[in-house]
């Protein structure tokens, strides 16, 4: 550890990675979930997805916290991420509400919510 170096900030740092991790392995669950019933012409969603939108909402709002990094948070990203997510979880709802009634999503609903999964992760890299 180099004498510039303050053991807190580092602490804060490696949590911050480490919530970070938990944010795209939420992803990774929402949209692998997505993929599995696209290849399969399901086009439904599942329980899977339901917990990538949980684990990558959550894991989104901690990291929108300060963490006492210098500089200005992007309040417009975060906000527009969480819309986003809003609107896949409300969809994903809305898939699962169907299947328990016996109505089938219309699949251009299944294709937006993976277009605007995809959407969200651009936003996170690109922006």
């Amino acid at each position: 550890m180099s004498s510039n170096t303050v053991p807190c900030m580092d602490a804060l740092e490696t949590l911050r990675g480490v919530v970070l991790l938990v944010h795209l392995v939420g992803f990774a669950v929402m949209f692998g979930g997505w993929v599995v019933e696209a290849a399969a012409r399901r086009y439904q969603a599942t329980r899977l997805m339901d917990f990538g939108v949980l684990i990558a909402g959550a894991a989104g709002l901690v990291l929108a916290a300060p963490w006492g990094i210098d500089g200005e948070l992007n309040y417009v990203k975060i906000g527009t991420k969480l819309v986003v997510l809003i609107v896949v979880g409300a969809l994903i709802g809305a898939s699962t509400s169907r299947r328990k009634k016996g109505t089938p999503l219309p699949a251009w609903v299944f294709w937006l919510i993976g277009v605007l999964i995809l959407f969200n992760a651009a936003i996170a890299i690109l922006w």
